[in-house]
């Protein structure tokens, strides 16, 4: 007979960003649970609101099954003397596991031999069992930002309050803090906030939507866009697409109801994100726009109420609105009674990083580099390109961004333009921030490309510089993302311009002292790599093409992607595994050699003679991306292993042999480091 499994745990509201993590969680540590005690189960769902996560699986059986257990005790060499008799060790790990002695075996692992028992379990009662392991469970959550409360120790998003924990129609009880299981539920907070008894979990989801709650947060969502869609259908308009604020409302409210809502049209003189900002960040709004994508003076709240409260809800909504976008306003009038190059002085007074100045020095080591790279890909606007690096995080002081900081760059935009800019200038100032996460868009102005390289190169350089360097899942200043961004805007626009030149660059703005600047780039160069690395891969190419690749400096983006998709082809021809056995031989020998020139007048053999003409000309061939070149090598190298001692007793010969090599390897290092190819 089987059972189904209902375990809910209520609490106060779950920040929004937070639950479904949570639930995530919860799923894992549960269904872990019953797989590690042998307890079959079939369907699991998942139920969250912001005061509860909830589990519920089908087809648990009575019994957890039989088991039989494998426990490791002593090593060898302490459960037993040197008469292989056993000690008090070995049997007291067997009385331990209640079996003889004679019954231990001896089996090898990894840190060496171990004694170990077989001991047959028979299976508990799964109510027994859950009952045990479940206050476990809960009470060893690896959630993130919890806190305890009162004088307890269980850790959660909020305050536990209550904990429903049934097998069929059966309570599994036990106690956490001070909180027993039971089956007793709580509707909505405010319109059904009673208590009410779950006699079977599968009444669970329609007892709560008759205590108005819809546990269920897909169908919460489903709602949701639903009724967008019946506004938009009805009114003839339009909502702003945003999965991100609709995954956030859904977590907000247990019983959604959506409310159209109106502001004055007044404030439709403020820039468009402005307005989308106010209502979508600060207020959880949707706003809406007509047909042409002009937006309107209409909103669309969701509320955690019942319809026949719209009205309330809505009057409600629009004076909290209309209080926002007065604030709004007042900053964006006060702003511009400056004109934008004005804020940048301001700028001293606002410190970017307490060893590195303020983000006016910030400034001036991006127009620095913004210099450098012109120089390089000759861009001829320098101008234009000085201006808007100069102008570019102006809007930081700003009222409105002071506000709403994630208007940084578009409000530089708008005053850019509003102060007379040019609009390539204003463009660069909003388009230097992108690519701002993965699949987002990249710079479509050059000024703004330049800049954004700009931008992300001093910030990577800086807090390398300082030692705070992503480790693990932390990376609090997004470091990761703005290298991948600078690796994407770097293939999209095939400049010639490699990573290590940049950093270069960046770390001589900011004074790095010599003796620490190869350290530091080598500590850059490897971060940026594991992310080209991580690109390629997911683009298909094999891991040692890629490592032999990324091992050759000086490379820009278009030239390591040709490089790559060169080896790969190379790697499919039937004569490359004979010149890749050559290569490594070379590479092999080099290992623990110091590199130095060839000197002509100590070839003394036809063979080390014919591998230096022909090294030569490969050169020649390989420095025009003629790679082909390199099988040429293969028949050479071979010869003059076959024909030469290198090692030769004389030890100018031996050296010179040695340099011959190292000019063979360096032709190879053009392309890759064949010693990290896979045969």
């Amino acid at each position: 007979m089987t059972k189904s499994l209902l375990l809910e745990i209520g609490s106060e509201e779950i920040p929004a960003r937070f639950v479904l993590r949570g639930l995530t969680i919860l799923k894992e540590e549960v269904t872990n649970f019953l797989d590690s005690a042998s307890i079959e189960y079939g369907t699991v769902s998942e139920y969250a609101t912001p005061r509860r996560l909830t589990i519920y699986i089908e087809n648990i059986p009575d019994m957890q099954k039989d088991r039989i257990i494998e426990t490791f005790g002593p090593p060898k060499k302490v459960a037993f003397d040197d008469k292989g008799l056993p000690t008090k060790a070995a049997i007291g790990f067997a009385k331990s596991l209640n079996v003889h002695v004679d019954k231990l075996q001896i089996v090898k692992t990894d840190r060496g031999e171990y004694v170990a028992a077989t001991v047959e379990e028979k299976g508990k009662a799964t109510k027994d069992v859950l009952c045990d392991g479940l206050p476990k469970i809960l009470s060893s959550l690896q959630l993130p930002k919890t806190m305890r409360w009162g004088d307890g120790s269980l850790r959660f998003f909020r305050p536990v309050r209550w904990i429903v924990a049934m097998l069929g129609s059966e309570v599994l009880s036990f106690e956490l803090d001070g909180i027993k299981s039971s089956n007793i539920s709580y509707g909505h907070r405010f319109l059904s906030p009673d208590a009410f008894e779950i006699e079977d979990p599968s009444e669970y989801l329609s007892l709560l939507f008759k205590n108005c709650v819809t546990a269920n947060h897909s169908e919460r969502k489903q709602f949701i866009l639903t009724e967008i869609e019946k506004i938009e259908s009805d009114k003839n308009l339009k909502v702003h697409e945003d999965e991100e604020l609709v995954d956030t409302i859904t977590f907000l409210v247990e019983y959604p109801t959506l409310v159209l809502g109106s502001f004055d049209d007044k404030y439709l003189a403020l820039p468009k994100e402005l307005l989308i900002t106010v209502m979508r960040t600060h207020q959880k709004y949707f706003s809406t726009e007509n047909k042409e994508g002009n937006i309107l003076s209409s909103f669309i709240v969701v509320s955690n109420t019942k319809a026949e409260n719209s009205n309330i809800v809505r009057k409600g909504a629009e004076r909290v609105l209309r209080a926002r976008l007065e604030d709004a306003r007042f900053y964006y009038t006060e702003d511009q009674r400056t004109p934008l190059q004005d804020y940048t002085e301001k700028l001293k007074k606002v410190t970017f990083q307490e060893k590195l100045g303020s983000i006016y020095d910030k400034v001036e080591r991006m127009k620095s580099l913004c210099s450098f790279i012109a120089d390089k890909i000759n861009f001829p606007s320098r101008e234009k390109l000085l201006r808007a690096a100069l102008l570019s995080k102006a809007d930081l002081v700003t009222g409105i961004v002071r506000e709403f900081p994630e208007l940084q760059g578009y409000m530089g935009m708008i005053y850019a333009l509003n102060s007379g800019e040019d609009r390539e200038i204003a463009a660069a100032i909003h388009e230097h921030y992108l690519p701002k996460s993965a699949g987002d868009a990249l710079p479509s102005g050059e000024i703004g490309t330049i800049v954004s390289l700009a931008d992300k190169t001093d910030n990577i350089a800086s807090f390398f510089y300082l030692g705070l360097i992503p480790s693990g899942s932390e990376d609090p200043f997004a470091l990761r993302r703005q290298a991948a961004g600078i690796i994407n805007i770097l293939q999209n626009n095939d400049y010639p311009l490699s990573v290590d030149t940049i950093i270069d660059k960046a770390l001589e703005n900011l004074l790095v002292a010599s003796n620490e600047k190869p350290i530091l780039t080598n500590q850059i160069l490897q971060f940026f790599n594991q992310r080209v690395e991580g690109m390629l891969l997911s683009q298909g190419y094999s891991y040692d093409i890629v490592n032999a690749v990324l091992a050759v400096k000086g490379l820009n983006m278009k030239d390591l992607k040709c490089r790559v998709n060169t080896l790969m082809m190379f790697k499919k021809e039937p004569s490359f595994p004979a010149l890749l056995i050559a290569a490594k031989r070379v590479y092999n020998i080099l290992v623990k050699a110091q590199p130095s020139t060839v000197n002509p007048e100590f070839l003394t053999d036809s063979a080390e003679k014919e591998l230096y003409s022909t090294v030569r000309k490969t050169k020649d061939r390989v420095s025009g991306e003629d790679f082909i070149a390199l099988f040429d090598l293969e028949k050479h190298i071979n010869t003059f292993f076959d024909s030469v001692l290198v090692m030769d007793k004389d030890e100018k010969i031996k050296n010179n042999r040695l340099a011959l090599l190292f000019s063979v390897k360096n032709v190879f290092d053009t392309l890759g480091d064949f010693s990290k190819i896979v045969e």
